[in-house]
């Protein structure tokens, strides 16, 4: 766990994944198997039998998650020596059903954006906690960031003349993403008038006592706001990520580029947007064809 978490810098959420994956797979050999204790003596029909099991309680994709924590488990024994081969070599997975991104339109996300002024505007909350979060909102939506890249943003990863921030996202893959000129001005008002702390080292986000904000807290930040937008509540940090990167291809950008700016190590992983435009498209000719 030291490893994955600290060397190559997997996220939170994975890290928690993987701990399951194989705290219930050797909770899985002690229970049924004739394991012995030693990783050398693990028997690769009982890996098979413990993904087997596996998949009649949890998805295919929380099951595809399971083992590749326990494939990069035992990569890791067989590196230190501990382990000639990985018993899951060469497993068959079934393949996941293709999910289309959840996204908001551009009027939604515009609405969204707007909550934190108005209930400055209304009194209902104070400067420091309305630009706070106006910045939260603004960098999620319009630099696409993931919840950890934003609770881990400090000053020094930003350059002001650019208009850009250094990124370091999964697996500790290094980018440069644009901010944008409204939340550059909306970051610049937060630095100068409210942050307790701007030297290189200090966080972006915080609370008024200067602490670095978790990821629990950006995403009840959200929820917050989207109920004052009376927008659909099952909207999440990582689905106005899907927004940036929908809107940006509606918009004319090219899909490598999008690849870049999510931090992508696969274009196949990008190419889903594509759908969804594919199905804006289906759904406006359906609507407006004599033919369709």
């Amino acid at each position: 766990m030291d490893h994955i978490r600290h060397e190559r810098r997997l996220s939170d959420y994975t890290v928690r994944n993987y701990t399951t994956a194989i705290e219930n797979f050797f909770r899985h050999l002690n229970e049924f198997g004739n394991w012995d204790g030693e990783l050398s003596s693990i028997d690769p029909r009982e890996a098979r039998d413990f993904v087997i099991e596996e998949q009649r309680r949890v998805s295919r994709v929380t099951l595809r998650n399971y083992v590749s924590g326990l494939k990069t488990f035992f990569k890791y024994w067989n590196r230190q020596g501990a382990l000639e081969r990985n018993p899951l070599e060469g497993l068959v997975l079934p393949k996941p059903a293709k999910k289309l991104p959840i996204f908001m339109t551009e009027k939604q996300a515009l609405l969204l954006l707007k909550g934190p002024m108005l209930l400055l505007e209304e009194e209902l909350i104070v400067p420091f906690v309305a630009w706070r979060d106006r910045l939260v909102l603004e960098l999620l939506y319009g630099a696409g960031f993931r919840v950890s890249e934003l609770v881990d943003l400090k000053y020094g990863d930003v350059s002001f003349e650019e208009g850009v921030a250094r990124i370091v996202g999964k697996g500790g893959k290094s980018r440069i993403c644009p901010l944008g000129r409204v939340a550059m001005a909306v970051l610049g008002k937060w630095k100068q008038e409210h942050a307790p702390r701007t030297e290189n080292g200090d966080p972006v986000i915080v609370s008024n006592q200067g602490r670095k904000w978790s990821s629990r807290q950006i995403q009840l930040l959200l929820k917050k706001y989207l109920k004052l937008a009376d927008l659909p509540m099952d909207i999440t940090p990582h689905k106005v990520r899907h927004t940036y990167a929908t809107h940006l291809l509606d918009n004319g950008a090219d899909l490598r580029l999008v690849q870049e700016l999510l931090g992508h190590s696969k274009l196949s992983t990008t190419q889903i947007y594509t759908h969804v435009n594919l199905g804006r498209l289906k759904a406006v000719y359906d609507q407006a064809h004599p033919r369709a």
